[in-house]
This record gives C-alpha cells, sequence and structure tokens, in this order.
C-alpha cells in the first residue's frame, strides 16, 4: 500500500510506539526519513537508529526510541507542519522557534536536513517539516 504522505507516517509510528512504550519502531526507509532520524539522533530525541536491508520489500528504518526514568518518551509532540497539500516555506528570518526554543524545528534546505537553529546560523530558509519537543 502506498502512503501519500510519508513523514506523516513516520511521525504517527513513532508518536504511537511512544504511547504504548515500545522500545523500538519499525517503518519502511526512504533517504528523508533516515535524515530525519540522524536529525533526531543528534537533538537527542531518540537512541539510535539503522536502516536494514530489505531483501524483497526494500528497506527498513528502526528506530529506537528513547525514555525517562519514569518511562516517560522524551518526545512528548511531533506535529506535521508542510503536507503534500500546503506545502510550508520560510526564510531564513522567519524560522520558527518551537516551544520557546525548547523544541526542534526540522528544516529541509538546499543544504539537507536541518534543525532550524542551524539553518538559522547558516543563513538559509526552506521547507519545514515537522516540529518535535
Amino acid at each position: 500500500m502506498s502512503v501519500s504522505d510519508p513523514i506523516a507516517d513516520m511521525l504517527t509510528r513513532i508518536r504511537n510506539a511512544i504511547k504504548a512504550r515500545f522500545d523500538d519502531v519499525v517503518m519502511p526507509s526512504s533517504k528523508l526519513k533516515a535524515q530525519v532520524a540522524k536529525l533526531m539522533l543528534e537533538e537527542g530525541y531518540i537512541n539510535d537508529y539503522e536502516v536494514i536491508d530489505g531483501e524483497d520489500s526494500g528497506d527498513i528504518l528502526k528506530i529506537s526510541l528513547r525514555y525517562n526514568k519514569n518511562k516517560t518518551g522524551v518526545i512528548t509532540g511531533l506535529k506535521r507542519i508542510s503536507k503534500p497539500s500546503l506545502r510550508v516555506y520560510c526564510e531564513k528570518e522567519k524560522i520558527p522557534s518551537v516551544m520557546g526554543g525548547l523544541g526542534t524545528a526540522v528544516v529541509s534546505t538546499s543544504k539537507g536536513v536541518m534543525s532550524g537553529k542551524s539553518a538559522k546560523k547558516l543563513g538559509i530558509g526552506g521547507e519545514v517539516l515537522c516540529h518535535i519537543w
């Protein structure tokens, strides 16, 4: 079955896995999903991720979720911003701050997928994919 919005599917799978307190979440992989997972790892939202070579059905992305001592997820919220039906682009000066700087805006730029803070430092804008907090 094809998914019309793979990033939204990824975020929903992560959100559901955290609510169910799973250690890992598995989904079909793509380069964009792997870059978003890499950013989540760099920002400290997940423990690890790996792309597993699937033989017939394609590659699989496995994300190891991170929890606090009381078994609550480090990720408390995920929100898809730019959708296939409504793309959201922002200039370098207008990159959003998530939760007053406590969260992360994931931005797809000409230099690759990066956090909003990194995009501001480099002085480039792009498509705001999602917010993580």
